[in-house]
């Protein structure tokens, strides 16, 4: 492993062998989780942290159900980066963690106020940490 501008870079076998074969899929491969495969993560005192890296993505309070299928979070409470993505025959934005450039999701402007912005996230891709 070694960091580059702040960045966590690993080789591709590093990776795949750090990283189960869906979390490596998602995250390495920007994939996407089937909706509502994941089970739920708790909102509320807690944050959301890159499953890859560590790096510290949303505040547990910034959760919200969004019905959609996946983590919903109405704004980024940490190292994310935003890249205009037109994959698939559309144009998305999509959201990467800035500690390991892991895929995580995409960004949408259908959320709550007050950002209405809605992050939709894989669950593979983050780990719930509850506050002391």
């Amino acid at each position: 492993m070694s960091e580059i501008s702040g960045k966590i870079t690993k080789s591709d076998a590093e990776w795949r062998a750090l990283l189960d074969s869906e979390t490596y899929r998602v995250t390495r491969q920007a994939g996407t989780e089937r909706p509502f495969s994941h089970p739920g993560f708790p909102e509320g005192e807690g944050h959301y942290v890159c499953t890859c890296c560590g790096a510290t993505l949303f505040d547990g309070n910034a959760k919200f159900e969004s019905y959609c299928g996946w983590p919903s979070f109405s704004s980024p409470g940490g190292a994310i980066d935003e890249y205009r993505d037109a994959s698939h025959g559309m144009i998305r934005t999509e959201v990467r963690c800035q500690g390991c450039d892991a895929h995580l999701g995409h960004v949408f402007n259908d959320g709550p106020p007050p950002t209405g912005l809605r992050y939709c996230i894989n669950g593979v891709a983050l780990k719930f940490v509850a506050d002391a």
